[in-house]
């Protein structure tokens, strides 16, 4: 059997018969995957060939529609392929994955640069408004039509294979980079050996500590780490050693040794610059941006510079708080210490212990009781567990969804806890999307990274942890609640700076007092959580802003910085690059480190961020000034999640994101109610 071949008995092979087409994934070996991935790029092949050598005139049908069609067996084996390394990697998917990603770029570009193929796309695109489509076709050539443009199919011969090789040495160096990632985490979890080191922890925390060494055949304990640089155990950990070990192992992850990622990132940056410049764009930034929301990088640029100086001064505010508190102990505050003055502040000024709190917040309960009953609430949607479909691992599972009429909506698949082969971080993606044309239905999963518990004990999540369920199940419902003909605008398929904001408006249920009190209640006794634990954490929200948004800010404007070089700019050593950058944006501080550093900064230098973790924050101002919808509303009604749902959620891609906005909200966003969420009104 030759690559482009695949065996009908490879469960990739045809779609699977199970459920909505959740993958038979007791059946698909790394094999099975690298076979589908390699057919399901030649069978595309041949059905573009087949679309460019036809001898009808182009039109919508032969040939956008035909492209939308096109693909299947390689969209089937990527969205389990794609899985697997991120959640359950191992030696021989890693190997697979590096020899597919060059081969991938290879193949989008054989596609793309295709000067025969854009042809017939140009001509649907010039007479699109004769041909009687209606709104989402137009709308479909219009995208496809970017696609291209901004893939560089106006290049000629020459153009067109150096960015050939551009994108194949880039796919390379990306996926480098997050397996570097993922191996420097693991490798830097930090073991302890004498118990009274984890003073302060709780004893689950003690206990998954110890279970992760026992996964490890170690003695002792071992504190993992998770992906951004501020580690939650930080919080806790009275010895201040083991502080400063932790803090270090985190901010120094991937610099050094067999997994340095600086020359990687240093190369990727150089590359996207040249890429950018042959496509016509000053910057890689200036040609991400022409397909946001955003349009400029001056608007990127006006909307940090306005959040900077209040974000450094509340954070020089705090850190002058916590200098007093640790000033009691004999102790000048470090970077390691932050977290845990913080805490202790936290607790003196609002009568609030963070960590107290998380026997209220098992994990079931915040997902059944809350998560789910808020989409029931908003929605109509309803989620009953499938113990007899299997997911990738022991620990995943699964729900199917329905609606408030009982029909089928799709497959809900959860996969929660850390492990070793799961990259860091919390993410959705999909199995299967929605659309009208493939008559398919959507499978979305979410990944967490919660400490896993020993056997028989409960989870228990921190208030940042439950927020960020909430925020994930945010993206599920995007892809859950799709309404739309074409595979192209199913769910999450809209600009990078939008795909975040229905996700961040989901997290104001999580604090929503009908929702809360459903779900937050003792692990051991059922009671809910005090009402006046309830108000301390309402107020000392804007307590750690300072902190929360000048990390965030750092890391945006470190990735604007990396991806606004030119193709000649020299470099020389990455983690002086990153110094001068922070100072340049004003940004640099000893005791807050940037929410990622460059050398684990795995959204723009592996992920789809580049140029674009602003995105997080452009999308907050939507969502806060949403919230105030809600809020002006009634709340949490159906009415109000009805509307949001066929405005906004349901069209994905189909219209402009910004007019799905002012849909719901009846205008442009005010960015008055970010400002006080965040403190940053003066």
């Amino acid at each position: 059997m030759s690559a482009d071949e695949i065996s009908p008995a490879n469960p990739l092979f045809r779609p699977s018969p199970l459920p909505f087409g959740l993958p038979p994934f007791g059946e698909i070996t790394p094999e099975h995957c690298r076979e589908a991935l390699l057919a399901g790029m030649a069978e595309q092949r041949a059905e573009v060939a087949a679309i460019v050598g036809s001898e009808e005139p182009p039109s919508f049908e032969n040939t956008v529609v035909a492209m939308e069609r096109s693909g299947r067996l390689l969209t089937r084996a990527w969205s389990v392929f794609g899985t697997l390394t991120s959640s359950v990697s191992s030696p021989r998917l890693r190997e697979i994955e590096r020899e597919i990603a060059p081969l991938a770029a290879a193949h989008s570009d054989a596609l793309r640069l295709d000067p025969a193929l854009f042809g017939r796309i140009d001509g649907v695109h010039t007479a699109r408004r004769d041909r009687g489509l209606d709104e989402e076709s137009v709308r479909l050539v219009e995208r496809y039509h970017l696609d291209f443009r901004l893939s560089g199919a106006q290049l000629d011969e020459a153009g067109r294979a150096r960015l050939t090789g551009l994108n194949q040495e880039l796919s390379g160096l990306t996926t480098t980079f997050g397996q570097n990632v993922q191996l420097a985490m693991e490798a830097a979890a930090v073991h302890v050996t004498e118990a009274d080191q984890l003073d302060g922890l709780g004893a689950e925390e003690v206990a998954a500590a110890r279970t992760a060494a026992v996964d490890r055949g170690l003695e002792g304990w071992l504190l993992p780490l998770l992906l951004p640089s501020r580690q939650p155990l930080l919080a806790k950990l009275r010895n201040r050693e083991l502080r400063r070990r932790v803090h270090e192992a985190s901010v120094n992850r991937a610099s050094s040794g067999e997994h340095d990622n600086g020359p990687v990132a240093v190369r990727i940056a150089t590359l996207r610059a040249e890429r950018a410049r042959l496509l016509g764009f000053d910057t890689h930034a200036d040609l991400v941006l022409a397909d946001q929301t955003a349009r400029t990088t001056e608007a990127v640029d006006a909307m940090l510079a306005s959040m900077v100086p209040a974000s450094v001064a509340n954070a020089e505010a705090e850190a002058e708080v916590l200098a007093e508190a640790a000033a009691r102990d004999g102790v000048e505050l470090a970077p390691w210490d932050w977290a845990f003055y913080s805490e202790q502040v936290r607790t003196e000024r609002y009568a609030v212990d963070t960590a107290a709190l998380r026997p209220y917040f098992e994990l079931d309960r915040v997902l059944v009781d809350g998560v789910f009953h808020a989409a029931e609430l908003l929605y109509g949607f309803r989620f009953t567990p499938r113990p007899d479909l299997a997911g990738y691992h022991a620990e995943v599972r699964v729900w199917e969804v329905t609606d408030a009429d009982g029909s089928a909506l799709g497959l809900y698949v959860g996969d929660y806890f850390a492990r070793e082969g799961k990259r860091g971080g919390a993410w959705m993606n999909s199995f299967v999307t929605q659309s009208r044309l493939l008559g398919t239905s959507p499978v979305v999963v979410n990944n967490l990274n919660v400490s896993r518990p020993p056997a028989g004990q409960p989870a228990l999540l921190t208030l940042d942890e439950v927020d960020t369920l909430f925020h994930e199940f945010g993206h599920a419902l995007h892809g859950l609640s799709s309404a739309v003909t074409y595979p192209r605008f199913a769910g999450t398929s809209v600009p990078r700076d939008f795909v975040e904001f229905p996700s961040q408006v989901n997290e104001m249920w999580a604090a929503w007092p009908e929702v809360l009190s459903h779900y937050a209640r003792h692990v051991d006794t059922g009671e809910p959580i005090p009402a006046a634990a309830v108000e301390a954490v309402d107020a000392g929200r804007l307590w750690g802003e300072g902190f929360a948004t000048l990390e965030y800010l750092a890391a945006t404007l470190l990735d604007q910085a990396w991806h606004r070089i030119a193709p000649d700019t020299e470099i020389g050593d990455p983690v002086e690059f990153e110094r001068a950058a922070l100072e340049k944006a004003g940004v640099a501080s000893d005791l807050v480190p940037p929410r990622y550093r460059t050398t684990y900064f795995n959204h723009v230098f592996a992920g789809g961020y580049s140029a674009g973790y602003y995105s997080y924050i452009w999308s907050e101002v939507l969502d806060a000034d949403t919230v105030e919808w809600f809020k002006e509303n009634g709340g949490l009604t159906r009415a109000n999640g009805d509307a949001f749902r066929e405005k906004l959620l349901a069209v994905g891609g189909s219209v402009d994101p910004l007019s799905a906005f002012r849909a719901v909200r009846g205008r442009d966003a005010d960015p008055a109610p970010l400002l006080r969420r965040r403190g940053l009104a003066r």
